[in-house]
């Protein structure tokens, strides 16, 4: 059963703490800093924890020395669950001044988020030794203990918590969860009903006595009666629908299990637990090709999830496609051999098909397993007739098996499993599967308020890589991005007004209609013929006619005046940089949609991008684009120095990270992604925050 953990339950009050940043007289060279630190506050407040933090970043750039600003950052991120760069914040913060309680509450909240239960317990103790009746710390090194395995240890904090804070209604639940795994049920009731009557709106009261109700005496009526109030009060929560929906079956309501899982899925459209729960529903019913499209589309998600791949050659062979069930089960039966369910139903697929020979074969395999008992990891388990691989779940998610719809449920008596380690080959095939699934999204060209504002690790947002940037007279300034991106031979042309539109550079430039196009630029193209007709053409008339021709997307003719250009002045780094643009630009409207881009299109830019350096070798840009491109025709190794020479020149260049990130998950290398994906969000990549959570 979901329980809604607050492991974060300090954050309210921290947060009330940041509205109370002022400051009394400061001196005249910190009063500047104040008043962005307030802002940041105040921009926290109010959800726009990617806005604030590059406020934050504004004061730590001016005074790295102060502790406030690595702080509020740190709690910034917490909300964010990039817990990693919330933890590394919070310890340069106390490095700074070691006083700060709410910094080791952060610190040690980060770390219980990361499973470092030992190391987050010594940072509450930390805590306690300054505010030794703070609740909230007193409860979440109880919860620490707990998940710690310290049974002795969170019974004491637990009991400490309620006899000196008896209204704190958390402090009973954390408790009953406690008396559960203890086998105490009883006192875990009691605790229960003591919260409601404390809170009657205590989500996780209703969460936890409707576990109770399924595992100690499968009363799914009075279940589902509490899960009905929790949906009520967490109309938002996904998982519970999930939950919902099981009783609802358990209950013969058939249709009320549809709908709720409908609703988790419009709420969450990628949470595999809903979509496959509803295709075993759907089989369970005979709407069999839906089941197989929900099963499809859980495997879209998840390449490896074996208990769908199980549950879909059952379906398959169904209907006939007896190819299609068997390249499935080949899929499990590679990753478990000793599965004698696999081999039977491969053994009755080709009997079906007329193969005698290799069916006998499944079959005398299958019943020799049969009388075996089956080891299993410990991330892997069969329920039933149908497999139920690991499930990729969080907090919204809950752990399906069985060959009936699932109960979508996770006793909360259930101790904690112990952390595996990836392997980089199972790295690569997970984050290649959430590139593959968005394959068919476009990126976005803007992030409007609504997309940055409040827990943007939850939005769903493309996974690829952020674009090269270009050479354009038309950006879209954002509050993360108020101004585009600096080159100093962009800010020469500019000052001497060389060209007839001021020339700029973004990573996602403004999307403007052809018919708002048209007219200025031919107008300028007209010009330009004019002008070089009667007087010797320069090698910055061809480039700004370059321009226009981009912006018209007549890119052949672009690039054979920025030939000229090149030939004209040899060390004109520009004239390359917008030359590998346009034959970029030509590679992606000539290739066709889903296909690789063309390597030889690709590398011709690539000449053109060294040819820029070669001349201006200080221009991150180039480096940065050179790294996209090497990225995009598979070159992995070459991206990642390239993407490191754009940093090493600007060690703020947030989507330099966020590549080299994506392109080290590519690599299945997760240990060197993560730090840059957080670097990459602090520095107001908003991509890379659901990326972090996504991998993690």
């Amino acid at each position: 059963m979901i329980i809604t953990t607050p492991k974060i339950h300090m954050l309210r009050r921290l947060l009330l703490l940041l509205m109370l940043i002022t400051g009394t007289t400061q001196v005249s060279g910190q009063i500047n800093t104040e008043q962005v630190l307030r802002i940041g506050a105040n921009t926290h407040y109010f959800e726009d924890y990617v806005l604030s933090i590059q406020y934050f970043n504004q004061v730590i750039s001016v005074n790295p020395s102060q502790a406030k600003p690595y702080f509020y950052r740190a709690v910034a991120k917490l909300n964010l669950d990039d817990f990693r760069g919330a933890e590394e914040d919070a310890t340069l913060a106390l490095e700074r001044n070691p006083f700060i309680t709410e910094a080791y509450e952060v610190r040690g909240v980060a770390r219980q988020n990361q499973g470092k239960n030992a190391e987050a317990i010594a940072d509450y103790d930390r805590a306690l030794e300054m505010q030794p009746e703070n609740s909230s710390i007193i409860f979440n090194k109880a919860i620490a203990q707990h998940e710690n395995r310290d049974t002795v240890g969170a019974k004491t904090t637990f009991s400490h918590l309620i006899r000196r804070f008896p209204k704190f209604e958390e402090g009973y639940l954390g408790r009953a969860r406690l008396r559960l795994e203890m086998k105490d049920t009883i006192g875990a009731k009691a605790d229960i009903d003591h919260a409601l009557s404390l809170n009657s709106n205590a989500v996780n009261a209703y969460l936890l006595r409707a576990d109770i109700a399924i595992h100690s005496g499968k009363d799914f009526k009075s279940a589902l009666a509490d899960m009905d109030k929790a949906v009520k009060l967490r109309p938002e929560a996904a998982g519970f629908y999930i939950n919902r929906a099981y009783l609802r079956y358990m209950n013969d309501d058939i249709h009320g299990a549809f709908e709720d899982y409908d609703r988790a899925i419009g709420l969450e459209p990628a949470n595999t637990a809903a979509i496959f729960n509803r295709g075993l529903l759907r089989a369970e019913v005979h709407d069999t090709n839906r089941a197989i499209d929900d099963f499809s589309r859980v495997l879209d998600l998840d390449c490896e999830d074996y208990k769908t791949l199980y549950n879909r050659a059952i379906l398959l062979s169904e209907i006939g496609s007896f190819e299609a069930a068997l390249a499935d089960l080949d899929k499990v039966i590679e990753a478990f051999p000793d599965f004698a369910g696999a081999y039977f139903l491969r053994y009755d697929i080709k009997r079906r098909k007329g193969d005698s020979r290799s069916a006998q074969k499944d079959y005398d395999k299958s019943m020799a397993l049969a009388k075996t008992t089956v080891q299993l990891t410990p991330d892997k388990q069969f329920s039933g007739s149908a497999y139920s691989g690991s499930a990729k779940t969080d907090k919204s998610n809950t752990s399906t098996a069985g060959d009936k719809v699932s109960a979508a449920t996770q006793s909360t008596t259930q101790p904690k499993s112990e952390t595996i380690t990836e392997t980089q080959e199972q790295v690569k095939r997970r984050f290649s599967s959430l590139t593959t699934v968005r394959s068919n999204y476009s990126a976005e060209k803007d992030y409007s308020t609504a997309d940055i504002r409040g827990k943007v690790q939850d939005k769903d947002m493309a996974v690829e890589l952020e674009p090269p940037f270009m050479l354009t007279y038309y950006t879209s300034p954002n509050e993360i991005n108020p101004s585009s991106e600096y080159i100093r031979e962009v800010d020469e042309i500019n000052s001497l007004g060389l060209l007839r539109f001021v020339l700029q550079v973004a990573g996602h430039p403004a999307q403007l209609p052809m018919y708002e196009l048209e007219g200025p630029h031919r107008q300028s193209i007209s010009y330009y013929n004019s002008y070089m007709a009667g007087h010797a053409p320069r090698a910055i008339d061809y480039f700004g006619r370059a321009m226009d021709l981009i912006a018209l997307k007549d890119y052949d003719r672009a690039i054979a005046d920025l030939n000229e250009a090149a030939r004209l002045t040899p060390d004109f780094a520009l004239a390359y940089l917008l030359r590998a643009q346009a034959r970029y630009e030509t590679v992606k409207a000539t290739s066709e949609p889903g296909k690789a881009l063309s390597r030889s299109g690709i590398m011709e830019a690539i000449a053109d991008l060294d040819e820029t350096l070669r001349h201006s070798p200080f221009m991150p840009v180039a480096y940065y684009n050179k790294g996209v491109l090497l990225a995009e025709c598979g070159s992995y190794v070459e991206a990642i120095e390239a993407l490191t020479c754009a940093i090493e020149l600007k060690p703020v260049f947030g989507e330099a990270y966020y590549n080299r990130g994506f392109v080290y998950l590519s690599l299945g290398d997760k240990s060197s992604a993560l730090p840059d994906l957080s670097r990459a969000g602090e520095l107001g990549i908003v991509a890379a925050y659901p990326l972090l959570k996504r991998m993690k």
